[in-house]
């Protein structure tokens, strides 16, 4: 199904053309939704483009254009000076558009094609994951969903950091509390190491760290062990895969959590056997070079604005570093996926070092030319001080900690409430509680700063997940005093309806800006949108007890219709709805 405002561009084009304003030098035609909804619905404004072209007053152009697109049985246009195109649509054209709508698979989205790889997640093992996990974790998946969704074959791709030197700490530290470990023999016969769990890696991690800042012996066994660790000792690499072990099913129950998943679970050390391979290329290539034992590239280009130094992807010790490893990645999703499109959604501090990484990648031929490598930043999670969220105490908190926190408090207004059964009420408050923190979240701009405000983002009123919640419950319970049936699309007989049926058309016009901006917040604020239509047309009309029957099946099949596109855009954000609030 074509977006409406693709539909009416080409019916408006046509009207140019019939007007006489065609030809090859005719620029495109294009028509938006109205920023005036009292004045009309759609616009274009297009004739001040082509009275440059035809040299011919704006509104000349306009009101011959009028005048062909009245004689239309879809809609009724207007010229206003000095020379916009007013367009209404008819309602008949309204209940066929919202019939093509309610029966699309797609949900009205435009399709595409192309293979997408995702990075996105890209946490450390044997750490907890904490808050700054957070955003990468929820706008990738929302992005990926919204890009399937949008009709891209995605793979996505966590891209663990589990070969570098927090291994080596880690293993450090172990060998210090446990020097008789077998995995620490010179001699290691390759029986089972000692199990771990999560608990004891999140202490040993930290404490390691911290040593490693104070204790240069410490920090001098840590880079040891990582060096033997990544040249395969066998011990090492024994204890490395119990880490990966339980770091990986703490993650994945972190990751479950928040409704996130991936499609390919490689780390850092996947793409350690394509090394040798990129340092043979860039060799081949004549791009590497020595500089103070470190191998380097350069990546400065003639119109730098600020100096762009060269990339290091050897250090002077013969280990790799980050982006080594990434690059070394790139190759292998070349090989592994072919892909038209790789995505990183990551940090925006880390903006720097992915355009020396993507530099070098195209410098070496890494890819073909026409594959896009973008960098998606996104911008910090604050508390209401202004800067990076913390714990009371003043520590970075854990991602697990602040989930509970939400849904325990999601939880304790449920119970206020009473209007959901005890049984019930723990999966609400996890559901309530993900939604007001992924809505909260995703309603900006991924590039931007915000304010992590929990009794805000828990509001039932303004522009939260939970009043979206709220808005799917009620039509659920309206569905249900109608024994669920459906209705068909008959008359329009109030502005709220036309204004909702307007709303639902328009919707899937989101997703495709999702997609262009790589930013979830157009679904997101769509979606709210949507939701406030609802509640208009909620309010002022009768539905499941309005005695004209055309009115009352036409108004049944917008609540369907809007729970559908509302389903799809919560789907969209990998957010779950309730049955009733």
């Amino acid at each position: 199904m074509e977006n409406i405002t693709v539909k009416l561009g080409k019916i408006v084009s046509d009207a140019f053309v019939k007007a006489g304003y065609g030809g090859d030098s005719a620029p495109a035609v294009t028509v938006t939704l109205s920023d005036r909804p009292d004045l009309c619905q759609f616009q274009s404004n297009s004739a001040f483009a082509y009275s440059k072209v035809f040299r011919k007053a704006p509104f000349m152009i306009s009101d011959d254009v009028a005048k062909v697109l009245n004689d239309s049985d879809i809609l009724t246009a207007e010229s206003v000076k000095p020379g916009f195109i007013n367009i209404n649509l008819k309602d008949s054209c309204i209940l066929s558009l919202l019939q093509e709508l309610a029966e699309d698979e797609h949900y009205g989205i435009a399709q595409q094609s192309g293979r997408l790889v995702m990075d996105y997640g890209g946490p450390n093992v044997a750490k907890p994951l904490h808050i700054g996990h957070l955003r990468s974790a929820i706008i990738g998946q929302s992005l990926k969903n919204i890009a399937r969704m949008c009709g891209l074959t995605v793979t996505s791709d966590i891209h663990l950091g589990d070969w570098g030197l927090q291994i080596g700490l880690v293993i450090a530290e172990l060998n210090d509390r446990h020097p008789e470990w077998n995995c620490f023999a010179e001699d290691y016969d390759g029986s089972p190491v000692p199990e771990l769990d999560v608990d004891l890696l999140n202490e040993v991690y930290p404490t390691a760290s911290a040593r490693s800042k104070t204790d240069e012996a410490f920090a001098a066994k840590a880079h040891t062990a990582t060096f033997e660790l990544q040249s395969g000792r066998a011990g090492y690499m024994a204890l490395w895969r119990e880490i990966m072990r339980v770091s990986c099913e703490d993650l994945k129950k972190n990751y479950d959590a928040l409704g996130v998943d991936f499609d390919c679970w490689y780390g850092e050390s996947d793409a350690d056997k394509y090394i040798p391979g990129l340092y043979a290329l860039l060799e081949e290539k004549g791009l590497s070079y020595e500089s103070e034992g470190a191998l380097v590239v350069d990546v400065a280009k003639e119109d730098d604005k600020s100096p762009v130094p060269p990339i290091i992807v050897r250090k002077s010790d013969n280990s790799s570093i980050y982006a080594t490893t990434d690059l070394a990645t790139i190759i292998q999703r070349q090989q592994d996926f072919a892909p038209d499109m790789i995505w990183y959604v990551v940090d925006n501090r880390q903006e720097f070092h992915f355009t020396q990484v993507f530099r070098c990648a195209r410098r070496a031929g890494l890819v073909p030319d026409d594959t896009k490598l973008e960098f998606l930043g996104f911008g910090t999670m604050n508390g209401k001080d202004g800067k990076p969220y913390k714990t009371r105490e003043g520590g970075v908190m854990r991602l697990s900690d602040l989930i509970g926190t939400v849904c325990e408090a999601a939880r304790a207004r449920l119970d206020e409430s009473g209007k959901v059964d005890e049984s019930e009420r723990e999966e609400y408050a996890k559901r309530i509680g993900i939604a007001a923190i992924k809505f909260g979240d995703l309603i900006n701009h991924r590039s931007k700063d915000y304010i992590f405000d929990l009794d805000k983002f828990l509001s039932a009123d303004g522009k939260t997940g939970v009043y979206v919640l709220y808005a799917v419950s009620r039509i659920n319970s309206v569905m249900a005093k109608a024994a669920n049936e459906k209705g068909s699309f008959e008359v329009i007989s109030t502005d709220s309806e036309r204004a909702l049926a307007l709303k639902l058309l328009s919707s899937p016009e989101s997703f495709g800006a999702a997609l262009r901006e790589r930013a979830p917040s157009f679904v997101c604020d769509d979606m709210y949108n949507l939701a406030a239509a609802f509640s208009g047309f909620y309010h002022e009309n009768r539905i499941a007890d309005e005695e004209d029957a055309s009115k009352r099946s036409t108004r049944l099949a917008l609540c369907a219709l809007t729970r559908r596109m509302i389903t799809a855009e919560l789907d969209a954000l990998g957010i779950k709805p309730v049955e009733k609030m």
